[in-house]
C-alpha cells in the first residue's frame, strides 16, 4: 500500500513533525492542590504522572482464547486492557484526569485469535468492515500515543493503516521512514498541554521510536516500502526538536528492550534493545516506556553520559498485567517548567475488576472469536502434548515439522529443486499445547503454533545444518556425567528462550549436553548414513528465523526457493480441515535425543 503522503502532512503541522494532540483541560485536580500556594516567594510546583502499557499483543480480556478460559499463570496474573482500563480510571481519579497522559509502546493489534481474527477473518481492511478491538478499547480509554512495535506490521501496511485510521491518538514512529523519500511514513511525535494553576502550561512531547529488526522481520511486508534506522540516531535527532518547539519534558516511548543486545547479530547496524542506550547518549530525555522485551522494570535509572542527567526507564509486563505510572514534579525556574524529580512504579493489573464499561463494548466481538476457535475441524488418534518438548522429541513437535515439509514438498513440485530431501525447523512455543485425543478445533491447532510466523523453503548444505544444530543446541546447560538431571533446570541456558531452541525433523542426531557449548551435536545422519557436509536440502523454515531472529547460522544468507504469504498456523489448520484426521502413527518418531557419554539422558 503507497504511503499517503497529502494524509501524513494534514496531521503533522511541518513535515516530519508530530500530531499536535491537546491535552485535559479539567480541573487541575489534588496533585496541583499544594502548589495554589505559591505565591511570592514560594517556588511554584506542579505535579503530573504519565501511564504507560507495551505489547499489550491483542489481549482486551483476561481470556486465554487457547485454552478457552481465564488467563492465569503460576504467579495468577491477569491480562488485557479491560483491567487496565480500571486502573486508569482510579489513577485519573486520584491525580485528576488533567494531570495525566496515558501513552503504549507498541505491540498492540498482534497475538491473539481475537487480534488474528479482526485482521484476517473478519478484516478491518474489508469494505464496511468491522473496527478493530483493540481501536475501540484504547479510544474508550482515551490514549493520547502510542509507539508502533514490530509486530504492527505482521500483517502487513494496509491492516496497520487502517488501524492507525480507526485510532483517535497517533501511531508514533520517527525512525519509521519512508523507503524513497526517507521523510517519517508515521507522526514522530505528539505533543501534550497540561493546564497549571498558573497560567502557563506544562507541554509534554511523547516521541516514539519503533524496533529497526522490523526491516528484518517483517521484510515481505515493509521491503522498498519503508526503512527503519537505529534509536539512537532518530532520538538525537528529535530530541533537540522538541525542546526548542518548547517542550518543558520529553518521554520517548520505545519498542526497545533496556538491555543493548540483539537477537540478529550483524545483520543490520542497529541495535534491537537500545533504550538503554538512548537514555544514556541522548541528552534531554526525562523519561523512557520501553517495551518490546516482555520483561518487567518497575524503575531503571540511567545516567546521561553528557549531561550527567539521571533518566529513568520503566517497563510494565506484557499483555496488559502491569501498567507504568511515572510521576513528574515540576519547578517554575526562570520563566518554564523544569522536571525537579521524576520516578516510576508499576501497578499489577491482578488487583482490580475488568472495567464493565469496556466488558460492555467488546463482548459480542469476543463472543465470535470464542465461536470461531471451537470449531471442530478433524479428529486425532492419540493426545499429544508439549509438556516435554524442551528435552524430548515428542509427536506434537512432528507434526508442525511433518505439516511444513509436507507443504513445501508440494509447492516445489515440478521444479528444479522437486527431487531434493526436505527438512524442516520448528520451536516449542508454549509448554501448555495440547491436541486431544478426539475431535480437535481451531484452537487446537491454534495453540500448537501461536506466533503469526510464515513458511519459507531455503537451500542449505549438510555443513549448515551441522552448525545450525550446534547452535541450537546452546539452549542445554552443560551437566555433567553421572550429575542429577532436572528437566527444569536443563534448558534456557543464557536466558536462551524456549522459541529459539529448534528441533530439526529429516535428520537424525544427538545432543551431549556433558559437553560445551559448541561441541555437542554428535551421530547426525540422514537416511542412516553419515551426513555429508557436501548434500543439499531444502530447509522448510519460518520467516522469523529465515531472516535472522535468534541469530542462527547460515539460514538468512542461504538461497530462497519459495515463500508463503499465509500463517503457519492458518497452514496447519488447513492440513488438518483437509485431511479429517490425524494419526502420530503416521508422523511420530525419535529423531533426536539428549545424551552423556553416550547414554540417553531420558
Amino acid at each position: 500500500m503507497p504511503l499517503n503522503r497529502r494524509k501524513f502532512l494534514e496531521k503533522s503541522a511541518v513535515t516530519g513533525a508530530g500530531v499536535a494532540v491537546a491535552g485535559a483541560v479539567g480541573a487541575p485536580g489534588a496533585q496541583a492542590a499544594e502548589a495554589r500556594d505559591g505565591s511570592r516567594g514560594r517556588a511554584k510546583r506542579y505535579a503530573f504522572t504519565v501511564m504507560g502499557t507495551t505489547d499489550l499483543h491483542g489481549n482486551v480480556f483476561n481470556w486465554d482464547y487457547f485454552t478457552d478460559k481465564e488467563f492465569d499463570d503460576k504467579a495468577h496474573n491477569d491480562v488485557g486492557l479491560a483491567k487496565v482500563s480500571t486502573l486508569v480510571n482510579r489513577v485519573r481519579a486520584e491525580k485528576g484526569r488533567g494531570n495525566t497522559l496515558l501513552i503504549d509502546a507498541g505491540d498492540t493489534i498482534q497475538g491473539t485469535q481475537l487480534s488474528y481474527y479482526y485482521a484476517k477473518v473478519d478484516p478491518i481492511t474489508a469494505e464496511g468492515g468491522p473496527a478493530h478491538p483493540m481501536a475501540q478499547a484504547m479510544n474508550a480509554m482515551d490514549y493520547d500515543a502510542a509507539a508502533l512495535g514490530n509486530h504492527e506490521f505482521n500483517y502487513g501496511i494496509p491492516v496497520l493503516r487502517k488501524f492507525e485510521q480507526q485510532c483517535r491518538f497517533p501511531l508514533l514512529g520517527a525512525n519509521a521512514l519512508d523507503a524513497k523519500t526517507l521523510r517519517p511514513a508515521f507522526p514522530p511525535y505528539s505533543m501534550h498541554r497540561l493546564r497549571t494553576p498558573f497560567g502557563r502550561d506544562v507541554k509534554v512531547a511523547v516521541l516514539g521510536l519503533t524496533n529497526p529488526g522490523i526491516a528484518i522481520w517483517d521484510k515481505a511486508n515493509v521491503e522498498g516500502k519503508m526503512t527503519f534506522p537505529g534509536l539512537e540516531e532518530q532520538a538525537a535527532k528529535w530530541v533537540p526538536k522538541l525542546r526548542s518547539m518548547g517542550a518543558d519534558v520529553v518521554i520517548v516511548s520505545a519498542h526497545s528492550g533496556s538491555s543493548g543486545t540483539s537477537s540478529y547479530g550483524d545483520q543490520l547496524p542497529y541495535i534491537e534493545n537500545a533504550a538503554g542506550l538512548v537514555a544514556e547518549q541522548v541528552p534531554g530525555i526525562d523519561a523512557i516506556l520501553v517495551g518490546h522485551a516482555h520483561t518487567e522494570i518497575p524503575e531503571y535509572f540511567v545516567t546521561n553520559k553528557k549531561t550527567g542527567k539521571q533518566v529513568v526507564l520503566s517497563e510494565p509486563l506484557k499483555w496488559g498485567q502491569r501498567l507504568t505510572l511515572f510521576d513528574f514534579e515540576l519547578v517554575w525556574e526562570k520563566g518554564c517548567w523544569k522536571v525537579e524529580k521524576v520516578g516510576a512504579q508499576v501497578l499489577n493489573s491482578n488487583t482490580v475488576e475488568e472495567d464493565p464499561e469496556i466488558v460492555r463494548l467488546l463482548s459480542d466481538e469476543h463472543e465470535k472469536v470464542v465461536a470461531y476457535v471451537n470449531q471442530v475441524i478433524g479428529t486425532n488418534a492419540a493426545e499429544m502434548t508439549s509438556a516435554e518438548a524442551p528435552y524430548k522429541d515428542v509427536p506434537i513437535i512432528d507434526l508442525i515439522n511433518h505439516i511444513q515439509a509436507d507443504t513445501v514438498k508440494q509447492a516445489l513440485a515440478g521444479t528444479e529443486h522437486a527431487a531434493l530431501p526436505v527438512l524442516s525447523q520448528a520451536a516449542c512455543f508454549s509448554r501448555s499445547a495440547r491436541i486431544p485425543a478426539g475431535e480437535v478445533t481451531i484452537r487446537d491447532v491454534a495453540g500448537l503454533y501461536v506466533f503469526e510466523n510464515t513458511l519459507e523453503a531455503r537451500l542449505m548444505t549438510g555443513a549448515q545444518m551441522k552448525a545450525y544444530l550446534e547452535y541450537s543446541a546452546n539452549y542445554f546447560v552443560q551437566t555433567a556425567p553421572g550429575a542429577a538431571v532436572d528437566p527444569a533446570k536443563l534448558t534456557n541456558a543464557g536466558g536462551t528462550p524456549d522459541y529459539n531452541y529448534d528441533v530439526v525433523s529429516g535428520l537424525s542426531y544427538e545432543i551431549d549436553i556433558a559437553k560445551p557449548a559448541g561441541s555437542r551435536v554428535t551421530n547426525v545422519r540422514f537416511e542412516g548414513q553419515p551426513l555429508a557436509d557436501d548434500a543439499k536440502f531444502v530447509f522448510a523454515v519460518n520467516n522469523y528465523r529465515a531472516n535472522g531472529g535468534g541469530n542462527f547460522p547460515h539460514v538468512a544468507a542461504a538461497p530462497l526457493l519459495w515463500s508463503n504469504s499465509d500463517e503457519i498456523r492458518n497452514t496447519m489448520i488447513a492440513w488438518v480441515k483437509a485431511k479429517g484426521s490425524i494419526d502420530p502413527a503416521e508422523f511420530a518418531a525419535v529423531d533426536w535425543k539428549l545424551t552423556r557419554e553416550g547414554t540417553p539422558v531420558f
